[in-house]
């Protein structure tokens, strides 16, 4: 077994202790397609339910709901709505779930929420999680997500997010994990299996496209060749379908002219029939009426048609299935069967996940099941993991004989100034430590710390203060600054032209800087932003993509040396805007960067090429080296593996974890490959001065590309193997592919 599926295996079967210590007995029963005669059963069920319902009965199961004011209870009963999303409160779950059991049919609903990295017990953002290169760390932080959902009646999530995105102007971006393919289809996978293990059914999305629209704007123009589309864009949605993932969300924006909620050659041709997808598909919030916007409906009625011929299930709070379907059934211009087909998807789901045997929740008890100490302890494992360091002049860590005065600015460092994902759903949290407590905690009596917000809040829009916080660091040996983007700066909707610290954050940042005392910078973002102009001002930059409940203490630990930094980058930062997108396995090019010298290259005039940092990249405060590249198999058939390994040695005086990455290059092809690709990377954790050989094993089919038609190439020929610590590594070997095969049989040479 290849170590890296060894130690997801081993943290699988680790997962399970503390799960069975917390919660009822329902939570502990994973979400996942039942087979063979359980399978066959569920389907004569769901057939002899559609011969029992009404055509309104059917379209109730279409209808997805929000918790708004005046929600009436009567509409589940009467069967007209199968489907809820956004409620949290105990007593309200209890209500809508005994409304259900007294309709005429007792089909049990299914009950949404945007679960995307926490509920109550906030884990690092999905970008966040990715730094970690710990996939079994992720699948842990999703299945605390689902469990605590789970222990508030929630049975459904709408995660992960898996879209693929090089521009760091889309505020989306921070859901994803980030540039490279291969890591997010590892990182689709594992929170996948945790939230449908913690007992909530996983929706993947956005099919398909999403993250490659124009400028980076949200819900913009998508324009994908078929080549990136299936080599980028669709790998890490397979990835999250082939773990088990119960339902796919359409995208809001159109794939090369045609909305994604009305692509039929993708939700159903490719997702359906290629793919063999059993599951639902609910559109996006108030997608199917936008196919109006779109300019493909002139009026609501035609946008249902089309989305549902198309493919999409559930009309997420767009009204429009549950106005006109009836209606049009019966005008004879939808077909019942078409919606019996979406009916039936929706029940498979409902009862391949088991809902109609989960308990009802006790509204006594349920919160008592958030923020449990095996949850914090997950959150602050995964936190301590996110972090990486991309500077350090030295004062790193901290030394409390050096830095007895410390002063902490910004109102990201407090905890209930920081805006978190369920928060418009009234999720209860208890307060936790503050960065300024933890940093006093572990830095000892010796030490004082002060603080000073410098912002009125965590938007970072306006002062607060200004002249106390400048005077406190002035009085300081050391100043901690926590800054970075947050309210309408980030997430969905929050595209951004300036990648810099929003409002007069970056003005405070640079008075602190003219204090003349050495500043440690801790951003906390949901984006790579341009630090540029940072480099060498600043005496250590910390990188956060928000490290969430126990983040503020994790990042005590790493300031102080409590936790040595093992976060890597997940996606390259850019020098500067004008630079995107800048990404580790872009093609190579006629005319590449050579010495700068010559004009007529692929350069800019005004900056380098390379990115600030790159994918990958994280210091330490101890060292490793990688040497000794053995490839044990110079050799290998297309449906064969390529084995490596390299010799990972800890050479300095601290103990700690290092990112090992194999990347892989065809130098020639038939057409222009990637100057390199991740294919494989393993996270290990060595003493001072100890070494450990990793190995790799790599299947042939993983070389290849997609054609025009969308099938997969293995071309014979010679190969590059680059190991290191990030996609910049310089180790180089060899190996070559004996043959060639177009969706796995064998060319004719």
């Amino acid at each position: 077994m290849p170590r890296l599926l060894l130690r997801l295996f081993l943290g699988s079967l680790a997962l399970l202790a503390p799960c069975l210590a917390v919660g009822d007995a329902a939570a502990q029963m994973p979400m996942a397609w039942k087979t063979g005669p359980e399978a066959a059963a569920i389907e004569r069920r769901i057939d002899r339910l559609l011969r029992q319902m009404t055509v309104d009965e059917k379209v109730g199961q279409l209808h997805l709901y929000g918790r708004r004011e005046g929600f009436d209870n009567g509409e589940i009963r009467s069967g007209r709505i199968g489907n809820v999303m956004n409620f949290v409160d105990p007593a309200e779950m209890a209500a809508v779930q005994k409304a259900a059991r007294e309709s005429r049919l007792k089909i049990p609903l299914l009950i949404g929420l945007d679960a995307v990295h926490g509920v109550s017990t906030y884990f690092p953002l999905p970008l966040g999680q990715a730094a970690t290169f710990n996939p079994a760390l992720v699948e842990e932080a999703a299945l605390w997500t689902g469990r605590e959902a789970r222990a508030l009646g929630i049975n459904w999530t709408f995660a992960p997010m898996v879209d693929m995105s090089r521009d760091p102007r889309w505020g989306r971006l921070l859901e994803g994990a980030g540039e490279d393919v291969h890591l997010s289809g590892i990182m689709a996978a594992a929170r996948t299996r945790g939230y449908q293990a913690g007992g909530v059914a996983a929706t993947v999305k956005h099919f398909v496209g999403y993250g490659g629209g124009e400028a980076g704007r949200d819900y913009n123009t998508a324009w994908i060749p078929a080549e990136q589309l299936h080599d980028l864009h669709l790998p890490p949605f397979r990835s999250a379908l082939d773990a088990g993932s119960l339902s796919v969300m359409a995208a809001f924006n159109s794939v090369n002219g045609m909305p994604a909620t009305a692509h039929k050659g993708m939700l159903t041709d490719l997702l359906r029939r290629q793919w063999g997808f059993r599951g639902l598909v609910v559109s996006d919030f108030g997608s199917i009426p936008e196919l109006m916007a779109h300019g493909i409906a002139r009026d609501e009625a035609e946008a249902a048609r089309k989305a549902l011929a198309a493919g999409v299930d559930i009309d997420m709070m767009g009204f429009v299935y549950s106005r006109h379907l009836a209606t049009e059934v019966r005008a004879g211009r939808v077909p019942i069967a078409q919606i019996d087909e979406a009916v039936r998807r929706v029940l498979r789901v409902k009862f391949h996940a088991g809902m109609d045997t989960i308990n009802d929740i006790d509204p006594k008890t349920a919160e008592s099941a958030l923020q449990s100490p095996p949850a914090l302890d997950a959150a602050r494992r995964a936190a301590r993991e996110s972090i990486i360091l991309l500077e350090n002049d030295g004062i790193l860590p901290l030394d409390p004989a050096r830095h007895r005065r410390v002063a902490v600015i910004g109102a990201l460092a407090r905890p209930d100034q920081e805006r978190v994902w369920t928060d418009p759903a009234g999720v209860p949290r208890k307060p936790l430590e503050s960065l300024d407590a933890a940093l006093a905690r572990l830095l000892g009596g010796g030490a004082t710390i002060s603080y000073q917000p410098g912002v009125t809040t965590y938007c970072g829009t306006e002062f607060a203060d200004r002249a106390a916080a400048i005077e406190a660091a002035s009085a300081a040996d050391v100043i901690i600054a926590k800054l970075g983007e947050d309210c309408e700066f980030m997430g969905e909707g929050a595209s951004r032209t300036r990648l810099t610290l929003p409002g007069v954050q970056d003005a405070l940042l640079e008075e602190l800087i003219g204090t003349g005392k050495p500043v440690v910078l801790v951003l906390a973002t949901g984006r790579p932003l341009v630090l540029s102009h940072l480099k060498g001002r600043v005496a250590a930059l910390v990188q956060t993509f928000h490290a969430g409940s126990e983040g503020r203490t994790a990042i005590a630990e790493v300031l102080t040396g409590a936790v040595n930094p093992s976060g890597k980058t997940p996606i390259s930062f850019p020098r500067a805007v004008g630079q995107i997108p800048v990404y580790h396995d872009h093609l190579p090019t006629g005319r590449p960067e050579t010495k700068r010298r010559f004009r007529y290259e692929s350069i800019f005039m005004d900056e380098a090429n390379q990115p600030l940092y790159p994918f990958g990249y994280g210091l330490s405060y101890t060292r490793f080296s990688i040497s000794d590249l053995r490839i044990e198999t110079p050799r290998i058939d297309p449906n064969g593996l390529l084995k490596a390994s390299v010799l990972v040695s800890n050479t300095g005086s601290r103990d700690g974890q290092e990112v090992v990455q194999l990347y892989v290059r065809q130098p020639v092809a038939s057409i222009s490959r990637p100057v390199r690709q991740l294919k494989a990377f393993d996270k290990v954790m060595l003493k001072a001065g100890a070494s450990q050989r990793v190995s790799f094993t790599v299947p042939a089919q993983a070389l290849g590309y997609h054609d025009t038609a969308g099938r997969l190439m293995v071309e014979a020929g010679g190969f590059e193997v680059h190991a290191g610590t990030s996609s910049m590594t310089e180790l180089k070997g060899e190996f070559s592919v004996s043959g060639s095969t177009r969706d796995g049989v064998r060319m004719r040479p």
